[in-house]
């Protein structure tokens, strides 16, 4: 294999996660596309241009290219809005193809929907595999919704199953996710397989927390709760600032100690409202408690995991849940909703807890636990460090390589006589 496509549509790699629509998938791509590009594979990652500023093809690792195709307005479009735009920027993703030599891709891999609308196109057109990840699922996300969410569109679920049926692999992050799609969308189980994330484990480590503690300007013997994501709806933050008000009603001695930062901008329909979240730690006046931080490049990212005590993930759902291991790789515990991914990306009671509900009262009941118990803080750090060495992006860049094989195959063995 030579050369592959991934095809990331609504966002760039090269955003900066934690706002707007960019996420864990923004690191899922970039990241998965530099490993297979150190094993000798390239990659070109194609997306929608969102600024005339941005450089056509840019350079990001060897044997790695992110181009960006100009589709529809730089400024100004939605995520709901960009199924307009999917003609334009599969017109645009034919054309780059076309002006390469015969046969330049080997296979497309498409990361959620609106890729891979575009890429079952390309597929037909270059004769090669698509391999399709889906990274969240309407049917899973409006099963689970948060209050006050938009339940994910009709056309959106369509589009999806039309994705599935057309793809000749999908990747899953886990064994619940490869389960979800053959029983809500159908999919055939031979044609699934699970590729578990990574996580950086050079970047994502333990440091020396007083030092990054000065360098972030939070007082050394603080207790940090961290909550690093988009700020919207789905991810819950307002779970975990009403769990902080209850706990410190039930114990207002931690008052003084307790810092809570919460690392992101608004999302998704979180946009609706970008101070909600501020407006509802204000009502319950926790001012004093709650630190808001924008979004930060990963490097400080890492400082914030190292520099906290626990790293809360109370999501309504997750495909994965990159943050939980990146914070475990930095060996601080995770306290997490026992959904989705979830239950993958954190070992309960060996690298962090997993609460079975979003009512704040129990979520204040598994803090306390672990904030008052210093001695279980620690032995949760240790099985934190030992559950995230196993989860190395090294290892999900040859696992999915192995299914762009097993992709090809298929291929060849189908081509003739139609889907098997």
């Amino acid at each position: 294999m030579d050369r592959v496509a991934m095809i990331s549509l609504h966002t760039s790699p090269l955003d900066q996660p934690g706002t707007g629509d960019a996420g864990g998938m923004n690191v899922y791509v970039l990241e998965l596309a530099r490993r297979i590009g150190a094993l000798g594979v390239a990659v070109d990652v194609m997306t929608r241009a969102t600024s005339s500023r941005l450089a056509p093809v840019v350079e990001v690792a060897d044997n790695v290219r992110v181009c960006h195709l100009v589709a529809g307005p730089y400024e100004g479009i939605d995520k709901a809005d960009l199924p307009a735009q999917l003609c334009s920027f599969a017109r645009e993703v034919l054309r780059k193809e076309a002006a390469a030599p015969l046969g330049h891709f080997d296979v497309v891999h498409s990361h959620y929907w609106l890729s891979g609308q575009v890429g079952a196109l390309a597929r037909d057109r270059w004769a090669v595999p698509l391999v399709h990840s889906m990274h969240t699922m309407a049917k899973v996300k409006n099963s689970a919704l948060a209050a006050g969410d938009e339940p994910e569109p009709a056309m959106r679920v369509i589009g999806e199953e039309q994705v599935v049926d057309a793809a000749d692999l999908l990747v899953a992050n886990t064994d619940r996710e490869a389960d979800e799609l053959v029983s809500l969308y159908g999919a055939a189980p031979e044609r699934v397989r699970v590729v578990h994330p990574g996580v950086d484990l050079a970047r994502f480590r333990p440091q020396h927390r007083p030092t990054v503690r000065a360098a972030l300007g939070l007082p050394v013997d603080a207790l940090v709760v961290l909550f690093a994501g988009r700020i919207q709806p789905l991810k819950a933050p307002d779970v975990l600032v009403r769990a902080v008000a209850v706990l410190l009603e039930r114990d207002p001695a931690l008052r003084d100690r307790l810092v809570v930062p919460i690392v992101g901008g608004p999302s998704g329909s979180g946009r609706e409202r970008p101070e909600a979240l501020a407006e509802l730690v204000r009502t319950l006046g926790l001012e004093d408690v709650v630190r808001f931080v924008p979004p930060v490049a990963q490097a400080e990212l890492a400082w914030w995991y190292a520099a906290a005590d626990l790293v809360a993930v109370p999501s309504h759902n997750e495909s994965f849940g990159l943050v939980a291991l990146e914070a475990q790789a930095a060996g601080t515990p995770v306290v997490a909703a026992g959904v989705g991914g979830l239950v993958t990306a954190v070992r309960h009671e060996h690298s962090g807890l997993l609460v079975d509900t979003h009512e704040p009262g129990d979520w204040a009941h598994a803090l306390r636990g672990l904030l008052r118990d210093e001695r279980r803080r620690l032995a949760l750090s240790a099985g934190a460090l030992e559950h995230a060495r196993g989860f190395a992006w090294e290892r999900s860049a040859e696992a999915t390589l192995a299914a762009y094989d097993d992709a090809r195959r298929a291929l060849r063995t189908t081509t003739s006589g139609g889907r098997a």
